[in-house]
């Protein structure tokens, strides 16, 4: 009698354990998929350490909607458009990996940098100063990755000056943060054709970012095609600027439930 209530016991459990996993399957397919941010290439709009969810209903659903790109689906289904300035999490066009950057450039769209500066359609971006970023010269996160700086070399410890803008994309009157720590290999680009169905993306922290101004043959991004994302980034859920999530007093308190813009 004891024997058979233990197995009926067992039962149940790995019966709660299945259905839980598949609820939880099914939201994180069709509404909303946990990613952690692991770099500092969307700085200072998303930081080392922030957790956020992101909206998969946004543009709809695509094999990449599900874990491991098993979703049985051919292009898109119940798709809508992306917006310039979105901040998207799509799947990388060759290594697989998923990747966060900015919507710059859409389908039609001409994309080119010259002297650190951001041209759309052969029109310069507007740009306004804003007051630098000044963090700490230290390992950050679970990579321990230490942060480059306008004013190095400084030592472990030092402060780590960035210079900070605010830019404005067309249709966008609420602007974003871009940093700039000093001349780089995309400064100045070609200029770049967006092509039908594909989309260019780039980091925040413009010096510290392989996104679509690096071709995929030197570890870029390059363009990504439409069915290649996953979701909109909308809100910071959590951040914690230690190795460890658990550590609670590294958390950012002030970065909870964060509009991301």
């Amino acid at each position: 009698m004891a024997k058979a209530e233990k197995k009926e016991g067992l039962f149940e459990t790995v019966k709660t354990v299945f259905w839980a996993l598949v609820i939880a399957g099914i939201f994180r397919t069709l509404f909303f998929q946990p990613f952690w941010i692991p770099s500092g290439s969307m700085k200072d709009t998303l930081l080392i350490g922030d957790f956020l969810f992101v909206n998969k209903m946004a543009y709809g659903y695509s094999r990449y909607s599900c874990p491991f790109s098993l979703c049985p689906v051919s292009g898109r289904i119940f798709g809508s458009q992306p917006e310039r300035g979105d901040v998207i999490v799509f799947r990388h066009p060759v290594n697989g990996t998923d990747f966060i950057k900015r919507l710059i450039g859409l389908p039609g769209d001409t994309v080119q940098m010259r002297d650190g500066r951001l041209y759309l359609n052969g029109e310069a971006v507007r740009v306004e100063p804003a007051p630098d970023l000044v963090e700490t010269k230290a390992p950050q996160g679970p990579q321990r990755l230490t942060p480059r700086c306008s004013n190095d070399p400084i030592g472990l410890g030092g402060e780590c000056i960035k210079e900070r803008f605010t830019e404005y994309l067309p249709g966008n009157d609420r602007g974003h943060s871009i940093l700039n720590i000093g001349m780089s290999s995309t400064d100045n680009t070609p200029v770049f054709t967006v092509p039908e169905g594909q989309y260019f993306f780039m980091g925040d922290n413009r010096d510290n970012s392989r996104d679509s101004r690096v071709p995929r043959s030197i570890g870029g991004v390059g363009f990504v095609p439409y069915e290649n994302l996953i979701g909109r980034a909308d809100r910071v859920v959590f951040s914690s600027a230690g190795s460890r999530m658990l550590y609670f007093w590294t958390w950012r308190l002030d970065r909870f439930f964060e509009e991301i813009v």
